[in-house]
């Protein structure tokens, strides 16, 4: 099997030329041979087999295969730690023996070692090497956003602000979902289905975690998740006296009921014995 182009920062199927104490080349076509190192080769492997390998830069910034899965491919948005940080740039471990390299200049904010932040990996165009960047915006297509209401979507969670979480959709738009909006924990670098709510005249997208329509957490969810925000805890259960359940929330036992049952199929919420309690 062949490929029209071997890429540099992307998984090939390449056939095995020649075996070496030291390794194997494998036929990298418009790239020249490319060394596979013996403690990636495959057991067994022989002349003529065909290899899946992924194709970068060693720490001598010759081209060289691995059998090693990295996080995120050239082309890709990913999330990664910050390992190491020097005068050059920030290192984030991307799953191979070599760092990812983020220069100064193409990170949104200053990186700190241990921190997690979304970047963009790319193939530099004048050092011909593999790098990322936090400066997102310049990675996003430029096509208008088309999207059904409702319509489900991938996302990765890049930021948070006080409106809310900003995330990339599909890898090529920008979506907020709301502060209020959300019931669960998330972090930066999260991959997460979506969905659609509501398509802006400024082509800016508002996002839910949850559907639309009956499964959508509805005014009487979003009202006992924000007391449960504050308290943590609250003393009334699906068999708690319909009165008290009125004194505090202002509804009736069966659309406590109703909501708190929704909630805890999401799993957003525990019934306990004495009560309910967030998760």
């Amino acid at each position: 099997m062949e490929n029209d182009t071997i890429k540099l920062g992307k998984n090939a199927r390449l056939r095995v030329m020649r075996i070496l104490d030291f390794g194997c080349y494998l036929d990298g076509q418009n790239l020249g041979d490319i060394l596979l190192p013996k403690r990636y080769m495959p057991d067994g492997v022989k002349e003529d087999d065909e290899v899946e390998v992924f194709i970068y830069n060693d720490s001598e910034d010759r081209i060289i295969a691995t059998n090693e899965k990295p996080y995120m491919q050239v082309g890709e948005f990913g999330a990664l730690e910050v390992v190491e940080v020097n005068k050059f740039g920030a290192f984030m471990d991307w799953g191979l023996m070599k760092d990812l390299f983020v220069p100064f200049f193409e990170q949104q904010h200053k990186m700190i070692i241990g921190n997690t932040y979304v970047v963009f990996a790319y193939v530099d165009s004048e050092s011909e090497r593999i790098a990322a960047s936090s400066k997102l915006d310049q990675f996003m297509p430029l096509n208008p956003p088309i999207y059904e209401l409702g319509e489900e979507v991938d996302i990765i969670i890049t930021d948070k602000t006080d409106m809310g979480y900003k995330a990339i959709i599909n890898e090529e738009h920008w979506g907020l979902i709301y502060i209020n909006q959300v019931f669960e924990k998330i972090k930066i670098g999260d991959k997460r289905i979506a969905y659609i709510q509501k398509m802006r005249d400024d082509d800016k997208i508002d996002l839910s975690l949850t559907k639309t329509g009956g499964e959508f957490i509805d005014e009487v969810s979003q009202k006992i998740l924000s007391i449960l925000k504050e308290e943590e805890f609250i003393g009334l259960h699906d068999k708690s006296d319909a009165d008290d359940i009125r004194d505090t929330f202002g509804i009736s036992k069966k659309a406590f009921k109703k909501a708190i049952g929704g909630l805890y199929k999401k799993r957003i919420i525990a019934i306990e014995e004495n009560g309910i309690r967030i998760l």
